[in-house]
């Protein structure tokens, strides 16, 4: 019975190149329902109601796709309606991810394969990463995209789910730089979910491995500092510095020793070329003006709306620099990305009200406060991924492959747990 979740994350190199990528967990979540309806008794894991009423909210939150909160501009259409249907079944799918992920026995799924198998995708993240840094210009056509009507693949959001790139070309630095996407939706998405899949590799081929798979877990950790650093993704250092600073913390004396040779060896990578990057990376924020200003405006459209939201984001007059709206021929920096995607919670602030971003942060925050106590490997891991969400949230956009591993690794944590423990 296992198989659906092998499937999901062994098998999403596949789903990648299938044109299917993160909604894989939409397409896989329907054997799973059909194998829960068969079971008797089904267990839901503690603090998933909170996420229930979360679904819910959402679903009342369509009644406001229609309407236009202030500073925003735009009619409800198709590319409104299909993005927030999207986000419906994925919240609805990861439900059925997880319930069917805390019915499955140990003999069924035993936890430190499941632990292995997000470290065996953390091999194709690094994979994908140094294909983005050796080919950024690889892409091709999916099937999914050739199937698709040209009004669905057209859309933006969309089109980031189903063409396989490996790399986002973007000028950060001044000049065109690629950041690895491959292969998941975009570049943010790919440093939010290295960091997430590290933490599991580190337990399941290191912690739990013996002299093969520590051997290959060095081999593979160094290899990801190369497209770690080449993403230029500040999120994903703060989130690396904050694991290794939870590691110092609550670890044992032996993973304090392994977290001391880390340092050593990052001061030792940014004493060379890679350091250059980093530092010119620091030295321009220029993407900080953008942040502030659509969070100052996904703050002010949500306040007219704070309690269900939107149903889906919005896009703002203007930008930082000028009061034009979306790119010309004369001024092709003029577009801004839409309201609620710098981060999860700005997300949710949108589409769902201040209701809807408390729910979320309840069910993150519940999880670390029931399962602090678990001091095993696994347990400080998915803790430590908890705590992850919750930074994420602010820089991260969750959809769609962020959320599918927090809510893995809560599964991972909940199945962790002594079984007196849960309900």
């Amino acid at each position: 019975m296992a198989w659906p979740v092998w499937a999901l994350l062994v098998g999403y190199p596949l789903w990648w190149a299938l044109g299917v990528g993160g909604l894989a967990v939409v397409v896989v979540a329907v054997p799973m329902g059909v194998i829960l309806v068969r079971r008797r008794p089904v267990v839901v894991p503690k603090g998933m109601g909170l996420w229930l009423l979360l679904v819910v909210g959402y679903l009342i939150s369509a009644s406001m796709l229609g309407e236009s909160p202030p500073g925003t501009y735009g009619e409800l259409g198709t590319g409104r309606v299909v993005g927030y249907g999207m986000r419906l079944v994925v919240y609805v799918s990861l439900i059925v991810m997880v319930v069917y992920l805390a019915n499955l026995t140990e003999r069924e799924l035993p936890q430190r394969s499941l632990v292995r198998m997000m470290g065996a995708l953390f091999v194709t993240t690094v994979a994908g990463g140094l294909l983005g840094v050796l080919a950024p210009g690889f892409q091709f056509t999916s099937p999914v995209e050739l199937l698709l009507p040209d009004w669905i693949s057209g859309n933006s959001f969309v089109r980031n789910l189903i063409h396989p790139t490996a790399a986002q070309v973007q000028h950060v630095l001044g000049h065109a730089s690629p950041r690895p996407e491959a292969p998941f939706e975009w570049a943010n998405a790919w440093g939010g979910n290295c960091s997430v899949l590290l933490i599991w590799f580190v337990v399941g081929w290191w912690v739990y491995g013996g002299p093969a798979r520590r051997m290959s877990c060095v081999v593979v950790v160094a290899a990801a500092a190369v497209p770690v650093v080449y993403s230029l993704n500040r999120g994903l250092w703060i989130g690396l510095a904050v694991a290794l600073a939870y590691l110092m913390a609550r670890a044992g004396s032996r993973a304090r020793l392994a977290a001391g040779a880390v340092l050593a060896a990052v001061a030792v990578m940014l004493a060379g070329p890679l350091g250059a990057i980093v530092a010119q990376r620091l030295d321009s924020p220029h993407s900080n003006q953008i942040r502030a200003f659509t969070v100052a405006a996904t703050v002010a459209a949500a306040a007219g709306s704070p309690v269900i939201g939107y149903g889906n984001t919005r896009n703002a007059y203007g930008n930082y620099r000028t009061i034009t709206t979306g790119k010309t021929g004369w001024c092709r920096e003029c577009g801004h990305p839409p309201l609620g995607s710098d981060g999860q919670f700005w997300l949710l602030l949108i589409t769902q009200g201040f209701a809807g971003a408390l729910l979320y942060v309840a069910f993150f925050a519940g999880a670390i406060r029931r399962f602090w106590r678990d001091r095993t490997p696994i347990g400080q891991a998915g803790t430590l991924v908890m705590m992850l969400a919750l930074l994420y949230m602010f820089i991260y956009d969750g959809l769609i492959t962020a959320l599918t591993l927090y809510l893995v690794s809560f599964a991972i944590l909940w199945r962790n747990a002594p079984r007196e423990a849960h309900p």
